[in-house]
């Protein structure tokens, strides 16, 4: 386990008292435990600025599975990133929403720029009707 340091942070009441409320909402059971992850999540945030960072992210697809050629045009395309590749599909799911719409999961390693181009072609494909993509940091800055 890393060395810990101590270290004082001063905040006006109010804004104390919002973070506090906020944390126990989440709940974290110290300050400590909420601000390490706050520190995490701007560092991780930062090195997504970065074209070249590795990252993995969940590309999530709502589509009409009688859309003309969009599944046989995700599973290509699946297929065509696996391993040997730059950037990884890792993992996909499919889950049937009801009779027209799937929910399509698709997991991407990668550079973090390779991630973004891939997510926003699949986002666009014809007959998706909502796409987001959630992009995490996968390596700490030495």
């Amino acid at each position: 386990m890393a060395e810990l340091e101590r270290i004082g942070v001063s905040l006006d009441r109010d804004l104390l008292s919002m973070f506090d409320r906020l944390i126990t909402r989440q709940g974290y059971r110290s300050r400590s435990e909420a601000i390490r992850d706050l520190v995490r999540r701007q560092l991780s945030d930062e090195r997504l600025r970065q074209p070249k960072a590795r990252a993995v992210a969940a590309v999530f697809l709502v589509y009409d599975h009688h859309a003309t050629k969009l599944t046989k045009s995700l599973i290509d395309l699946q297929h065509t990133h696996t391993v040997g590749t730059s950037l990884h599909v890792v993992s996909s799911l499919h889950i049937h929403l009801d009779e027209h719409d799937c929910l399509e999961v698709i997991v991407l390693r990668g550079c973090i720029g390779e991630i973004r181009k891939m997510a926003e072609s699949i986002i666009s494909m014809k007959g998706v009707k909502l796409g987001r993509v959630n992009v995490v940091a996968t390596e700490a800055e030495t």
